[in-house]
């Protein structure tokens, strides 16, 4: 997978050299390329953004140094990777919101360009002319705002990144984990059995895997049901969710 950035922080990223999504790097899985979008500007004080049209309070990135960066992103794909193939993911408060299911779909995809907006964001007519030419994906980690778009695109490279394939050493390991069938992930112990005055639950010192597996199945919906209850929409078994029907 190809992923660019474009920010006008490029230094952020340099964590991406660390941990398993560093090595996924080194081992040629996964290709990441940052760009400052300052470069692409033509002023000496290399102006990234304007007042708004119509007044109002912040600045709007201009969208000139963006065309620039994405156009130069685009011509620089390699051997085989078109604009039809990229995907244009955008950072926005008021984008679709940011699920595992996102995650798994833009995991398979072959080239990934993350736009860091700032400010008041992007000029909505880089949006416009960019959905012509590849897909775009305004996309929102939450309900809330951030000064800028770094840290939502980190949080979704390392959900996507770990999602492809040679990422994770053992891929056993992305099965059992919050958000894949739905719920919230089981609690989980090691050693050692007890640690002051608090013992791991017997049934997983048991030997029953049969038993072990109800245990963390029935964690699951009680973990989800406290803290995530509207996660339970559309289960089946669960309030609100689709149960069968009997005469």
């Amino acid at each position: 997978m190809r992923i660019d950035i474009v920010t006008i922080f490029p230094s952020f990223f340099d964590v991406l050299d660390l941990s398993l999504l560093g090595k996924a790097r080194d081992a040629g899985i996964l290709s990441v390329a940052t760009h400052d979008l300052r470069n692409f500007t033509h002023d000496r004080h290399r102006t990234v953004d304007d007042t708004p049209y119509g007044g109002g309070a912040g600045m709007v990135m201009k969208p000139e140094p963006w065309g620039e960066a994405l156009d130069h992103v685009l011509a620089g794909g390699e051997s085989g990777l078109t604009a039809s193939a990229a995907v244009l993911v955008i950072p926005t408060p008021v984008g679709e919101i940011f699920t595992q299911a996102d995650a798994h779909e833009l995991a398979a995809e072959q080239h990934l360009i993350f736009a860091c907006g700032r400010y008041e964001g992007i000029d909505e007519r880089v949006t416009d002319h960019y959905a012509a030419r590849m897909r775009v994906r305004p996309i929102s980690l939450g309900d809330y705002v951030l000064n800028g778009g770094e840290v939502a695109v980190m949080a979704m490279i390392e959900a996507i990144g770990r999602l492809v394939p040679g990422v994770i050493g053992n891929p056993d390991s992305l099965v059992e984990e919050s958000h894949e069938d739905g719920l919230l992930e089981y609690p989980s112990y090691t050693k050692p059995a007890s640690w002051r005055g608090l013992d791991v639950p017997p049934v997983l010192l048991s030997g029953n895997h049969a038993a072990i597996a109800a245990w963390r199945h029935e964690q699951q919906r009680v973990r989800t049901r406290d803290r995530r209850p509207e996660l339970l929409a559309g289960l089946p078994g669960e309030a609100g969710g689709n149960r069968d029907t009997h005469p």
